[in-house]
């Protein structure tokens, strides 16, 4: 018993096995969906490394001024209380609480917003500047439960547990051996006064922080790295891929060459119904001919009206005996006016003395001169 069988049930996917790297075509679409290769890794270390950069440099003035904020705050607790007699409003609170937010707010806001500009440019960096609002169009496979199993179960998903893993050990790591290297350090705030001791803190959390931050920096390099061939092997088509959007985009190839053809085969017969006016056929004689007409009241010089090589250059020669069209040959003369005179131009000034002594030759052949 026979079996019809198509190989193509094991091709992945229509067209095969996705070895082609992606087009631009595809790869301009894909940004306009908002698909890039690029690390949100970058952003974040780069963001936090300048928040405690700046930190570092303004540990004093920052510092200073939450306590002067703190201390006006107390103050006025103290103030209320006594003005209350013990008793304090919690409309007064809320206040106090509000007050206390902005002011801190208030005070690492230029901070924050260093951080924000430097994560931004980052992601500039990476993808430049190209805004879409595609991701953020509602899609119905978003709230598919089957797509979110998929998703959550997926190797990307694994991979970005493992990351994420890899990343917080690493973390971890390099906090604890800081800690563990200023534990004396840390044990004697309690023998300093507040201003030493908040100093002294400051120091010791900004510079863990940038040691911190360095380590995310290398880790974030080598997530761009493997973003962007992810990015690369995701984009892969399959050889009929390729196929099908140069037929979308150029138009089919076979189409397109019969047009081409349609084309040819109508300037080609223009060509032979303008080919009775000529004066003169010249040849080469069996590969070439080219079909010379001059009127001295339409055109300053002679004009090429039809030419042709092999099977065309005979029809045109048995076109002209057709037409009592005087033949010509003359090598050189043919070859020249074939390769660098089109249909319908006029010939070169530096072929006007050969072309003049054929045509004086045709002209006293017919008894004109």
């Amino acid at each position: 018993m026979l079996f019809e069988y198509s190989l193509t049930f094991f091709a992945e996917g229509q067209g095969g096995e996705k070895t082609e790297p992606a087009t631009a075509k595809k790869l301009s679409d894909a940004r306009k969906e908002g698909q890039v290769a690029k690390s949100k890794e970058i952003a974040n270390c780069t963001g936090l490394l300048a928040v405690f950069i700046v930190l570092k440099f303004m540990i004093g003035t920052i510092g200073g001024r939450l306590l002067l904020s703190f201390g006006s705050i107390y103050g006025e607790i103290s103030d209320t209380v006594v003005f209350r007699h013990g008793n304090m409003p919690v409309a007064d609170i809320y206040r106090m609480v509000r007050r206390a937010m902005y002011s801190v707010l208030m005070i690492i806001l230029p901070m924050l917003i260093i951080g924000f500009l430097v994560a931004f440019l980052s992601d500039l960096f990476q993808v430049r500047w190209a805004p879409t609002s595609k991701p953020l169009t509602p899609k119905l496979s978003k709230i598919n439960p089957v797509s979110g199993f998929k998703r959550i179960f997926s190797l990307n998903s694994v991979m970005e547990l493992l990351k994420s893993l890899f990343k917080l050990a690493l973390i971890g790591l390099v906090a604890y051996n800081y800690v563990s290297n200023h534990i004396g350090l840390i044990l004697s705030f309690y023998e300093k006064d507040l201003m030493e001791a908040v100093g002294n803190t400051g120091k010791l959390v900004t510079d863990l922080g940038i040691r911190i931050s360095a380590l995310y920096i290398i880790i974030a390099g080598a997530d761009l790295i493997y973003q962007r061939w992810k990015f690369a092997k995701d984009m892969k088509m399959t050889k009929q891929e390729v196929k099908d959007e140069y037929k979308q985009s150029e138009g089919d190839p076979q189409i397109k060459g019969k047009i081409r053809q349609k084309m040819m085969e109508a300037s080609r017969r223009r060509m032979m119904k303008e080919l009775p006016k000529a004066d003169v056929v010249i040849t080469n004689p069996t590969h070439y001919a080219v079909a010379i007409r001059y009127e001295p009241s339409e055109v300053d010089a002679p004009v090429v009206i039809a030419k042709g090589e092999g099977y065309l250059a005979q029809r045109i020669k048995d076109v002209a005996r057709e037409n009592s069209i005087h033949i010509v040959e003359n090598k050189p003369l043919a070859r020249m006016l074939y390769h660098n005179v089109d249909i319908g131009e006029v010939i070169p000034p530096e072929l006007y003395q050969a072309v003049a002594e054929v045509l004086a030759f045709v002209y006293h052949l017919q008894g004109k001169i």
